[in-house]
């Protein structure tokens, strides 16, 4: 008996909070999509603006280069007298173009969110300079206020209050500048180790105002042969040796190894070693089946950088990570680690499912890749984008590979199935399908886990890479929203790669919000393909589908704004406002065809208005035209159905909810026309005596995940007895409906007593 209120993360949130999912030339893996219509942006970037494919050691004399001048350009830049740059990292494009990144000290203290990006011609003048603060670095003194042990105590405090059990401060508070908010402050930085409350390592870096003792800000550090794998069938891994002694050893990817834990938690373990190059057998069982998945994904990872972006492994420098599987026990949760640029693996409940697919360790080294050029903070809308770096090359990664097991796709962690019912932990076409991540950018999308703000960032990408709509790709069926209903129509995955990998190394810094990302593609964008070309505007018209920043003017056309699916009922009024725009000055007509029977619209306001008399679906088309005589138009379905009909289906039927096990389902069969409606009650009844282990939600017929409760550590009332409402109206009805319940903290168990929807 639980006597105590407990803090824990939900399993899926957990596995998501740590893993997070996450070709110059033929790009692999071609979707089936159909061909964009004539006039779709598909240009080649110009050559020049590319990334010059560096050897490591060419990339250590540009850096020394950069280094031996640090002076000059500090000077050149206006720096004050007590700052002083250091060399981070340099790019290099194929026409001469360097771009060299700086870190800031002041006074002999790091400056945190001080970083600079200095753009150079090949003759060395400078084209521009990208900085995460504009400020001048300057501050009263660099004596603190207060004691370095309060700094300390309020960051274990900090810890522990996000559920640690066991934390440590792994280093004493440093003062440092901190300048990320705009007005730079001395400030300690202070890391606490030890473990998070699933077991992940603990980096927690907080930063304590030196004067005041006030907390400025917290980041996660964690982010989160022949060879037969369980997730990409055979496959060829780099190994060394010979018989009877073989190591999981890749010499031609930077010395990467593969190491066995044997479900400890620290240190490497030993190195997998086998009498012959032929390495697992697909199954969980075998213990070498996820070193062979791990070392697959880590060099599938380096070719791709290495092959598309022309980065030498995850720093550039040609030093190759390490990874190691069979991590601690029942671990769900895989992570990347920089302080020991090490990539590691969980093996799942039961030490059943190891967290080791293609798109996880793409996913989990790119948080290397942006560790070593942006640094984007792990908190806010940095660290949503952060995550969603993560995700955009760990499908990047799926898709080079081009892995018949696996085909690339826009799911995120579908493999490895956390969910225990099919569904991946993330939808980059749309991303609310899994019920907690962010489709569109909102004032408030900071606040969220970085795992779900980072939904804007998958979804831009989607868009980008594909367009808007429904399509078809390797298999798997996509119909991706816009903010403003208008389509975009997408620049190609392999462009739409490259946009983004150059933002993310030349233009992006640590601070870096959404706001500040779409001007950082849009920069890459004109570096690529031109400032005001077609795909540039793509870019800006992308980003304003997600909500950030508007689209670019194309000369008066008039835009009408999709109202989406209606549904209505015979012999109830109804009502629809269809909004339209133009950039020509004047009144606007609006006329409509497919109307149902009893409806009508209004050919100066736009208003459809009137009673339904008769039950059916038709394809209404609405038309708009201004005082040029151009149109715009906007096609969408309107069924009406039946008065009287049925508008209850429930379901008696109990099922067992295991204590701190795999999600359970309850599925309700829906018989009817039409889409569900924008106030859809689902009436729920949960028997458990703890309710606030229990996460809930209501799932589509095409598997939409609606959030109708989250856990919460400190409820402990029992038993759920609600009736929440939920916009369904972009579903169809009809199909089969699930109650979706899972115990995330082990101590009690429960039932789904039963459940109702109430259309």
């Amino acid at each position: 008996m639980r006597r105590t209120p407990h803090r824990r993360a939900v399993a899926t949130s957990a596995l998501v909070a740590a893993t997070a999912m996450l070709a110059v030339g033929v790009q692999a893996g071609t979707g089936t999509a159909a061909a964009p219509p004539p006039g779709t942006p598909h240009a080649a970037p110009a050559a020049g603006a590319l990334p010059a494919k560096l050897s490591p050691s060419q990339r250590a004399e540009l850096i020394r280069e950069a280094g031996a001048t640090t002076a000059q350009t500090a000077q050149r830049l206006n720096l004050g007298a007590k700052e002083k740059l250091v060399v981070k990292d340099v790019s290099k494009d194929v026409d001469g173009t360097t771009h060299t990144r700086y870190e800031r000290t002041y006074d002999g203290l790091p400056v945190l969110g001080g970083d600079l990006v200095v753009h150079e011609n090949k003759a060395g003048a400078v084209k521009g300079i990208t900085k995460s603060v504009q400020a001048q670095i300057k501050v009263t003194g660099t004596t603190a206020k207060i004691a370095p042990a309060i700094a300390e105590t309020k960051a274990v405090k900090s810890a522990q209050a996000q559920g640690s059990k066991q934390t440590e401060a792994a280093t004493a508070p440093h003062k440092v500048i901190w300048a990320a908010d705009g007005k730079p402050v001395l400030a300690y930085e202070t890391v606490v180790g030890g473990l998070q409350d699933d077991g992940t390592p603990n980096q927690l870096h907080v930063i304590t105002d030196a004067t005041t003792g006030a907390k400025i800000f917290e980041y996660q550090g964690i982010e989160n042969g022949v060879g037969h794998s369980e997730y990409s069938g055979q496959v060829t891994i780099g190994t060394s040796g010979s018989a009877p002694s073989f190591t999981l050893t890749d010499t031609t990817r930077g010395n990467h190894k593969t190491y066995n834990l044997n479900h400890g938690s620290s240190g490497t373990g030993s190195l997998f070693t086998n009498s012959t190059d032929e390495w697992g057998d697909g199954t969980a069982t075998n213990v070498q089946t996820a070193a062979v998945d791990a070392a697959y994904g880590a060099q599938e990872t380096w070719d791709y950088y290495k092959n598309v972006h022309g980065r030498t492994g995850i720093k550039g420098d040609g030093v190759g990570a390490y990874s190691r599987v069979h991590y601690g026990n029942s671990y769900v949760n895989a992570f990347w680690d920089d302080s020991c640029f090490c990539m590691t693996y969980g093996d799942g409940a039961g030490n059943k499912a190891p967290l080791t697919a293609l798109d996880v360790a793409g996913h989990e080294m790119s948080h290397g890749v942006t560790a070593a050029t942006a640094g984007l903070n792990y908190s806010g809308e940095s660290g949503g984008l952060n995550e969603g770096t993560s995700d955009i090359f760990g499908t990047a990664v799926e898709f080079y590979a081009n892995n018949p097991a696996d085909p690339g796709d826009y799911l995120i962690g579908e493999k490895i199935d956390i969910n225990g019912d099919g569904t991946p932990l993330r939808y980059m076409d749309k991303p609310s399908k899994d019920g907690m991540s962010a489709d569109y950018w909102s004032s408030t999308v900071g606040n969220k886990d970085v795992h779900y703000s980072s939904g804007v960032a998958n979804h831009f990408f989607y868009l980008l890479a594909e367009g808007s709509g429904a399509k078809d790709i390797n298999g798997v069926h996509y119909d991706s929203p816009t903010y403003d209903n208008q389509p975009v129509p997408g620049i190609g995955r392999a462009n739409a790669e490259k946009v983004w990998f150059k933002a993310l190394s030349q233009y992006m810094s640590a601070n870096t919000n959404y706001a500040a990302a779409r001007t950082a593609t849009l920069s890459a964008a004109a570096d690529l393909f031109g400032q005001g070309s077609a795909t540039y505007n793509t870019v800006a018209n992308t980003w304003a589908a997600v909500n950030v920043g508007s689209r670019v003017p194309d000369g008066g056309a008039v835009t009408v704004t999709n109202p989406g699916s209606q549904t209505s009922t015979v012999g109830q009024a109804a009502s629809l406002q269809i909004k339209a725009s133009s950039g020509t000055t004047g009144s606007l007509s609006y006329a409509a065809t497919g109307l149902p029977a009893g409806l009508s619209i209004d050919a100066n306001s736009g208003l459809i208005s009137g009673t339904p008399t008769t039950a059916g679906s038709s394809s209404v088309k609405v038309t708009v035209t201004d005082a040029a005589k151009k149109t715009g138009a906007a096609d969408f379905s309107w069924t009406v159905n039946a008065a009287g009909g049925s508008n209850v289906f429930e379901s008696n039927v109990k099922v067992s909810i295991p204590d701190a096990g795999a999600a359970v389902t309850s599925p309700i069969t829906v018989s009817r026309s039409g889409n569900a409606p924008s106030a859809l009650k689902v009436t729920v009844d949960i028997v458990h005596p703890y309710r606030g282990d229990l996460v809930v939600h209501l799932i589509s017929p095409d598997g939409t995940a609606y959030l109708l409760k989250n856990y919460s550590p400190f409820d402990s009332a029992a038993n759920v007895k609600a009736t929440y409402t939920v916009n369904a109206s972009a579903k169809a009805a009809s199909g089969t409906w699930k109650l979706r319940a899972q115990d995330v903290y082990a101590g009690d168990s429960g039932y789904i007593n039963g459940w109702k929807l109430t259309f």
